[in-house]
């Protein structure tokens, strides 16, 4: 059987991860042009990827049907490029603990983590395109400030206090009937199950995708580009914030607060339980007693 190609390989990666983030069950249609709308790339490698999971057994072709799920608890498995996930934590968590200096060379991490050099590139691509590192002029790469303190945290929040709902009034904001009903399913599942399923680097993926899906609505690239560059700011101390249930599910339910009248072409409404929404999270995540220090 022939290996996959490395960009096979990740976009298989990438469908698992949605399947489970999406809360997907077994028998679901995947079909190419759902797919190709989630990951914005053509059929030929999404059928290609399709290609790598029926072979894994996640999937099922049906001629002249397509690709049913025929695993749901795809997290049993071992996807492909799984090590490079493993790696990716670990030098997450390196960070995150400060055993890992601020200015690092390719020498280094490769010796550190025992990686051939193109694996590693491979892994510091995602973390750049993730924002919290960056290749330095000459030499090494550079970790980048993130928002690891509460004064950090509450300018964070008030500046999407300011975009956010703002945004929604824009002439140019038109809501997605699609998008939205795929974000209501997504937080209802978390709402249901998701909640103790999922753990907090999914549950926050799924929270910011919530809020940069709203942005995109927008009409406004550069709106999209400030609350991506918000998220990508707070992603790693958030993944170590305790995902405690009934703090996830409250969340949950302002999300669908803020899509019921959105749904309804409601933009104000929806605005104003937006702008409460984030107006809340301020309150709990500048509270020092509650705050994770990187």
């Amino acid at each position: 059987m022939t290996a996959p190609s490395e960009l096979q390989a990740h976009l298989a990666q990438d469908i698992l991860r949605h399947v489970r983030l999406s809360g997907l069950a077994t028998g679901h249609h995947l079909t190419e042009q759902s797919l190709q709308a989630v990951f914005g790339t053509s059929r030929g490698p999404i059928r290609s990827a399709l290609a790598v999971l029926e072979r894994l057994g996640v999937v099922e072709r049906k001629p002249n049907r397509g690709y049913y799920l025929t695993d749901s608890k795809v997290d049993r498995l071992d996807p492909p490029g799984h090590g490079d996930e493993n790696l990716y934590w670990t030098i997450a968590r390196d960070r995150l603990s400060g055993s890992v200096p601020d200015v690092v060379s390719e020498t280094e991490l490769a010796r550190r983590y025992g990686l051939a050099r193109h694996r590693l590139a491979r892994i510091l691509d995602r973390i750049a395109a993730e924002g919290w590192i960056e290749k330095r002029r000459g030499h090494g790469w550079g970790f980048l400030p993130l928002i690891d303190s509460p004064e950090a945290y509450r300018q964070c929040y008030e500046l999407r206090v300011i975009v956010e709902p703002a945004a929604m009034r824009l002439p140019t904001f038109a809501p997605d009937p699609d998008l939205i009903d795929e974000l209501e399913a997504q937080q209802r599942f978390v709402l249901e199950t998701g909640f103790a399923e999922l753990n907090s680097f999914e549950l926050f993926e799924i929270n910011a995708r919530f809020h940069e899906t709203l942005a995109a609505m927008s009409g406004n690239p550069f709106v999209v580009q400030t609350i991506v560059r918000q998220n990508q700011l707070r992603r790693l101390v958030e993944y170590r914030r305790p995902n405690r249930a009934e703090r996830v599910k409250r969340v949950c339910r302002e999300h669908l607060d803020i899509l019921e009248p959105l749904r309804a072409g409601q933009l104000a409404r929806a605005a104003r339980r937006l702008k409460a929404h984030l107006g809340f999270a301020i309150r709990e995540k500048t509270n020092p007693a509650g705050f994770v220090a990187l």
